[in-house]
């Protein structure tokens, strides 16, 4: 048999199965409009898993597995063009519309923000890259910020949240599970690692280097190549310069940014001494208000989903049916509950795009828990 009667078969094929699917859709159209007038939920979970097992056991058992996926997918789309048609206006959704009403048009300048650290941290060139005269406050800690901004103590706080060579700041992402809070506004900033010493010290000299686990990380390269010198975890990059500016010892220096020479009057032994030259990491300005700016156009969620097979699946499978890009998927395993996750999402798409609203209507009964983080947009 020639090709093209193969094509012809399955093109024929295609139009009846397009032909099908659009009178699937008007029907679901119409049990959409019926549920309206009865105050129904869209979903029907147990209707759905009765008929994915119909299917399957309707199907020839060679394209059982694949029969289930087909269905999957379609009673996705069928759910969401129902949402799509009631158009419920639920409580997230006219918060999210409230708050593009109420925040101001600009990001502000004179402001109170929470960094954790000291003076001369990567938080602060950070803060002061995104505002114009920010009035920082130092924690010791990140779960301090969070709290801080939580508390009201402080209007914003500047996290990070991964770098490009080192991955996620894993401490934040469980810290976002405990704290109420939303994201504003994110960076992208360029991190240079430097080798730092007090005035005179020799490279040879140096016996022990303190900077914070991230920042080891990025520069592993650089410090296997030295011989006979500790590396010592502290909690912060500018921390660590404080620390041997003010140590008795002249055999201690750390890795850390220049601006921190200037504050803790060091001397740069070696410059740039990260693994990549492309080294960024991303910072996030988190709220205890909901703020939406305008240019919003990345927006971040943290869902619980139900312990069972395919559930991340089905989710994927709804942002695919609203055409919504995924910029990152992160888990974090949740606490007292054995191999479940909390997963983090950003996604590519406007505020104002219906298609997030549509997506903010569907996700609480998709999810266990699920928690909208805020729309904003990151600064580069």
């Amino acid at each position: 048999m020639e090709g093209s009667v193969y094509r012809d078969r399955i093109d024929d094929i295609d139009r009846r199965i397009v032909e099908l699917f659009a009178k699937r859709m008007e029907v679901a159209a119409e049990i959409a409009r019926y549920k309206k007038e009865k105050d129904l939920p869209v979903q029907d979970l147990r209707r759905e898993k009765e008929k994915l097992t119909a299917v399957a056991e309707a199907s020839p058992e060679a394209i059982r597995e694949y029969t289930a996926r087909l269905y999957t997918v379609m009673l996705e789309l069928s759910r969401s063009y129902q949402q799509h048609l009631l158009g419920r206006d639920d409580a997230l959704t006219k918060r999210i519309r409230a708050a593009m009403e109420n925040t101001g048009p600009l990001f502000p300048d004179r402001v109170s923000v929470a960094c954790q650290g000291v003076e001369g941290a990567n938080s602060q060139i950070a803060c002061e890259h995104l505002f114009a005269n920010p009035s920082i406050l130092y924690f010791s800690d990140f779960g301090a910020v969070f709290t801080a901004v939580e508390k009201g103590l402080c209007r914003y706080g500047v996290i990070p949240v991964e770098n490009s060579t080192a991955g996620s700041v894993n401490t934040v992402y469980d810290l976002m599970m405990r704290h109420e809070f939303s994201i504003v506004r994110s960076i992208r900033l360029k991190v240079d690692h430097n080798l730092l010493a007090k005035p005179g010290v020799k490279l040879e000299d140096i016996r022990e280097i303190y900077s914070h686990e991230q920042a080891i990380a990025q520069c592993s390269e650089f410090l296997r190549s030295l011989s006979g010198v500790k590396v010592i975890p502290c909690e912060n990059t500018a921390v660590a310069a404080k620390m041997a500016a003010q140590s008795p010892d002249r055999g201690v220096a750390a890795l850390s940014s220049r601006l921190c020479m200037k504050y803790y009057h060091l001397d740069c032994l070696r410059e740039n001494v990260q693994d990549k030259v492309s080294n960024y990491t991303r910072f996030i300005v988190i709220s205890r208000e909901l703020e939406i700016y305008p240019g919003a156009d990345r927006t971040s969620l943290m869902v619980t989903l139900p312990n069972e097979r395919g559930s991340l699946y089905r989710l994927l499978g709804r942002f695919n049916a609203l055409g919504i890009n995924l910029l990152k998927l992160e888990s974090r395993p949740l606490p007292e509950r054995e191999f479940e996750f909390m997963f983090y999402f950003d996604l590519d798409i406007p505020v104002y795009a219906p298609e997030l609203l549509q997506l903010m209507g569907e996700l609480p009964e998709a999810c266990e828990q699920f928690h909208y983080l805020g729309s904003y947009r990151e600064v580069i």
